[in-house]
């Protein structure tokens, strides 16, 4: 696609989303609500104004006070959001042994049978990213919206007959975490504004390439949550080739990542 073609597809994207929210703001005051969280008003590029259209799509205002629980590979997670903090959980619970993690904005902690464990710095860190990671990925679109998230619109393109938007996700050094030199792609439908894929390429443990594709989607109070099957991707493919090799099925399914028995705690 040329910057020509990008720049009128921009243009046109922000002028039908500005006329949009006027509609819903005379039509519909609960979708004007809705649209005021995201702060759509304040948004400064084409990829912020996708990913708040997504946002919006998948649960919107909900998430700025959304408390749940959900299953992942035999851990239990929980998560409570509120405007200016956030509280998560994990228990790995056996016959035997009972691992509690807890974290917020500014602590973590480690309970083992009913025993607090002094942890040195690395481990908080490295325990703080798993579960991060863990709460990043089911939550998706929502965290795309952080502080240190930079989203770039790549253009459009076509999988399976339905076209996506198509927008590259870097992060700033500082509040990106262990991984901020990570790079994203996502695939949002134009059509829903639905997330349906989502690439990433990491250099942690001797770097890889994963693509994911959605699926299992469901609403729980609200909410969008969905699974994904996790694809293995040669390294030193460029993201914006994956989907092509995907329509080839030329990708090796390497797992399911299934967020199983959600609930909500409100």
């Amino acid at each position: 696609m040329t910057s020509f073609i990008k720049l009128i597809f921009a243009s046109f994207l922000l002028i039908s989303i500005t006329v949009s929210c006027s509609n819903e703001k005379a039509g519909n005051p609960e979708s004007a609500k809705q649209q005021s969280s995201i702060e759509i008003a304040k948004i400064k590029s084409t990829g912020d104004s996708i990913v708040a259209q997504s946002i919006l799509a998948h649960g919107g205002d909900l998430y700025a006070s959304a408390n749940y629980q959900f299953t992942f590979r035999n851990k239990i997670y929980t998560f409570k959001n509120s405007p200016n903090h956030f509280a998560y959980s994990r228990l790995d619970k056996t016959d035997s042994l009972k691992i509690f993690d807890k974290m917020d904005n500014d602590s973590f902690e480690r309970i083992v049978n009913e025993t607090t464990i002094d942890l040195s710095e690395e481990e908080q860190s490295k325990y703080r990213e798993s579960i991060n990671s863990v709460v990043y990925f089911a939550t998706l679109p929502y965290k795309l919206n952080d502080a240190a998230v930079f989203k770039k619109w790549i253009g459009t393109t076509t999988i399976k007959d339905t076209v996506y938007n198509v927008i590259e996700v870097s992060f700033s050094e500082e509040g990106g975490g262990e991984d901020h030199d990570d790079l994203f792609y996502y695939w949002f439908n134009v059509n829903t504004n639905t997330l349906d894929y989502l690439a990433y390429q990491y250099a942690t443990n001797g770097g890889g390439v994963r693509f994911r594709a959605a699926y299992n989607r469901s609403v729980v109070d609200g909410i969008v949550f969905q699974d994904y099957i996790n694809y293995e991707v040669a390294v030193g493919t460029a993201l914006s080739e994956i989907p092509a090799l995907y329509m080839q099925d030329s990708l090796k399914e390497l797992s399911r990542i299934k967020t199983e028995a959600v609930k909500s705690l409100k």
